[in-house]
């Protein structure tokens, strides 16, 4: 055996698991393991029984070796020994010093060790004092918030003197790790000790702290959850007490799951929330309740972050566009850009686009196929006639039978929040003394600023930016400035004859055909029948009449069809349609048999596209006044009085005398009478008229002109020209007299219709007579003074006029 040193020992060690033994320390141990039992026998019959008690530093090792505990121990001798039936042993240890391990002496089945005595050391009685008041004082605000320290154990804590003593009692009745209290153990001399836990102590205390505040926080929202919950069953008996049925409770329970499903903005969850609250409260059969419900059911059914995925395919695109509509190129082309930028772009406004155009060329048609082409819903909302503002906007909750305003609604019916959204006949709008519409559109149709539209109704912010806004209209100067000055103006023009000829073919006729139970090879239009439709039974912008006057004679030969009894082909050409249609309706080109005196062809725009405006003059013998007849506005009279006084101004230079208008009375018509007309355009044509009658020249039967007159006799440019030429070109005009200020917009007109009409630019009222009077051989016209200036008699005239 080897040969222990004086200051050394040699005992049975037993390791422990989950605690750690001090000194001065009595506690029971149940020990189950075998070598810890050999351990504890040998300790009882040859070690007067002191034994050597260390903590494993792991204790899910169920047979431990020398590197799997810590070194630092505690010698203890064991008090009582009591065998149990299960083989396992109870034994009552007391704790004596602290020791460390120096080495295995012998394993017998269990371990011999060598242990060396580890003294505590001291410290001055007046630091020591220091610690154990400081530690104490810890210890009892600690025992504050844990209950498994009582005010006894404190108390008899506080009452120890011996400093070692105080501390290993002190840390053997603390919950702390194992680790934890290890560290104390092991703390080398007992100033060490002290500080150590003491901060130990200090942290718990920290934790304790935060511990309490935590359980204080939970136990409210348990306590106010229970309180709830008992006061809503309170609820349901008072309400099955008073006559409220199971269904009333069932439904409320029905929309508490409905709005915890619901994705909803902050703002719209809180608002919704707070309804809701107030809702269980009230009797289900009172009037505030349903006006609550009903709030509750409108958030509800709003598509707030429901969005439908657009897949952007441009190719796609821009075959359904044109599977839809012919023609229409600008608006085709705006849309399909709007695509790639998105395709590039996470997020994009949605655009505010406006259709202006006459009726039936297809406004809203295309906006269902923008729809199509996007893969979006589509929404449409009427606008005209609408005068309330809170048709737009919704009325407040406080009125009777309050309801949210059309862009909500809508947005009910699309049940996603990107939909193409068309507010058609956005123009058509009035104002009374209940709001102006229009200034309501104001913040829908604005992209900074419609991402927080508010509806009086809800009264709360809703995000309209991802909605792509078409609207439409037949003119522009009816839309408020301030309104179309947030919108894109995209102009459809109306079609041609060819263009319409296309439409009937590829489109209106197919459709005619399945709506009136027909397949393709039944029936059959030529060419000529179409064309016959297009000049002589419809004379319109768009399409709209044109598709009546088919579906007209596919009605006409389906009863035909049904009197024979027989289902052979039928062909409709141009012959047979004054058969189908009766008498024609229009007279196909109004140019005149014969070239006209007095008779000037003027050009005209109006809401369903361009017309061609006759003038005729009359002179007769009189005083020299005028007279406009035709029902014109006093803009066009106006343009009248300068085209005369320009004439006089000229007078000289046309051969004139000075007062012939003295001696005459002109009188200018403008048929029809009964149609309102009016506009500054068709002041060259009646200055064209006046000349002709006074001159006697005819006016060239196949030219007409459009422009506005100055008293200097130059010619100022117009608006609407696209649907003036093709005015011209459905009239068989051959040649268009235009400002030359207007070749700008040449740029716009189908490249068709500028090849099949000859245009010509003109920038004075002298060109425009030069061109459309028929002169005899050997005249010619204004060849004293040079165009666009006075003559010197008039100019010596002028010079005697007092001012």
């Amino acid at each position: 055996m080897a040969l222990v040193s004086s200051s050394e020992q040699r005992l049975p060690m037993m390791p422990l698991r989950d605690i750690v033994f001090f000194p001065h320390m009595i506690a029971p141990l149940v020990v189950g393991r075998q070598r810890s039992v050999r351990a504890l026998e040998e300790a009882m019959a040859n070690c007067d029984n002191r034994i050597f008690l260390v903590t494993q530093r792991d204790a899910a090792v169920e047979e431990p070796g020398v590197d799997s505990i810590y070194h630092v121990g505690t010698i203890g001798r064991v008090m009582q020994l009591l065998r149990l039936p299960d083989s396992t042993i109870k034994v009552l240890v007391e704790g004596r010093k602290r020791a460390r391990f120096v080495r295995v002496a012998a394993d017998k089945g269990f371990f011999f060790v060598d242990v060396a005595d580890e003294d505590v050391g001291s410290v001055t009685a007046s630091e020591s004092e220091a610690y154990m008041r400081e530690i104490s004082q810890a210890l009892e605000t600690y025992a504050g918030f844990n209950n498994k320290i009582s005010k006894e154990v404190v108390a008899s804590l506080a009452a120890i003197t011996e400093p070692d003593k105080f501390a290993f009692s002190v840390c053997s009745h603390l919950p702390l790790k194992s680790a934890d209290k290890q560290r104390v153990l092991e703390g080398g001399d007992l100033g060490s000790m002290f500080e150590t836990l003491l901060g130990l102590i200090v942290r718990e205390v920290e934790i304790a702290s935060i511990e309490g505040r935590i359980r204080t926080r939970v136990k409210r929202k348990l306590e106010k959850s229970q309180k709830d919950y008992y006061l809503a069953e309170q609820m349901k008996a008072i309400k099955q007490e008073m006559g409220g049925s199971e269904e009333v409770l069932s439904d409320l329970d029905e929309l508490e799951k409905q709005i915890k499903a619901k994705k909803l903005p902050q703002e719209a969850r809180e608002r919704i929330d707070k309804e809701f609250g107030k809702l269980k409260l009230m009797p289900p059969m009172s009037a505030e309740a349903t006006v609550v419900r009903n709030y509750i059911d409108v958030i509800l059914s709003l598509p707030w972050l429901e969005r439908t995925v657009v897949g952007i395919d441009i190719d796609r695109a821009e075959k359904i566009l044109d599977e839809d509509h012919y023609g229409l190129q600008r608006p085709k082309e705006r849309i399909l850009e709007y695509l790639a930028v998105q395709a590039q772009v996470d997020k994009v406004k949605g655009p505010i686009l406006c259709l202006v155009g006459p009726p039936g060329v297809g406004k809203t048609s295309v906006c269902k196929s923008v729809a199509r082409a996007m893969g979006r819903e589509f929404v449409r909302l009427s606008l005209g006639g609408v005068r309330d503002e809170a048709e737009i906007r919704g009325h407040r909750r406080t009125y009777i039978g309050a309801m949210p305003g059309k862009i909500i609604q809508s947005l009910q019916k699309a049940k996603v929040n990107n939909p193409v959204f068309c507010l058609d006949e956005v123009d058509k709008m009035s104002t009374d003394f209940r709001g102006d519409p229009s200034s309501a559109l104001l913040e829908v149709l604005d992209p900074e600023q419609n991402s927080s539209f508010n509806d009086h109704y809800l009264d709360l912010d809703y995000d309209l930016s991802d909605i792509f806004f078409i609207t439409t209209a037949n003119s522009l100067s009816s839309i408020p400035p301030p309104l179309r000055d947030r919108m894109e103006i995209i102009k459809l023009n109306g079609y041609t004859e060819e263009d319409k000829l296309q439409i009937a073919s590829g489109f209106l006729v197919p459709k005619q055909l399945d709506a009136n139970g027909f397949v393709a090879k039944d029936i059959a239009f030529a060419k000529g029948a179409i064309i016959e439709l297009v000049r002589r039974y419809t004379r319109e912008a768009g399409v709209r009449n044109l598709e009546r006057e088919v579906a007209a004679i596919c009605r006409k030969i389906a009863r035909e069809r049904l009197k024979r009894g027989s289902s052979r082909r039928n062909r409709v050409t141009q012959a047979a349609v004054a058969r189908y249609l009766g008498a024609p309706r229009f007279r196909f080109g109004l140019v005149e048999a014969a070239d006209e005196i007095g008779m000037a062809t003027g050009l005209a725009w109006t809401e369903v596209g361009g017309e061609m405006l006759q003038i005729e003059t009359v002179l007769m013998p009189g005083k020299g006044k005028l007279t406009i007849t035709g029902k014109l506005g006093e803009v066009m009279q106006e343009s009248a009085q300068a085209a005369l006084s320009y004439i006089r101004s000229r007078s000289i230079c046309l051969g004139f005398s000075p007062d012939f208008y003295q001696k005459l009375d002109i009188h200018v018509h403008v048929p029809e009478g009964a149609i309102p007309k009016d506009g500054p355009s068709a002041g060259i044509t009646m200055a064209t008229s006046m000349v002709s009658a006074l001159l006697q020249y005819p006016v060239r039967r196949d030219l007409a002109m459009t422009g506005e007159i100055t008293l200097r006799g130059r010619v100022l440019p117009i608006g609407g020209l696209v649907e003036k030429l093709l005015a011209a070109k459905r009239g068989n005009i051959s040649k268009v007299l235009i400002p030359k200020e207007n070749e700008r917009d040449l740029k716009e007109v189908p490249a068709r219709i500028v090849k099949s009409l000859e245009i010509e630019l003109v920038d004075s009222v002298d060109q425009v007579w030069r061109r459309a009077l028929i002169l005899p051989e050997g005249v010619e016209l204004l060849r004293e003074m040079p165009e666009g200036t006075f003559c010197a008699e008039m100019v010596d005239l002028s010079a005697n006029v007092t001012h």
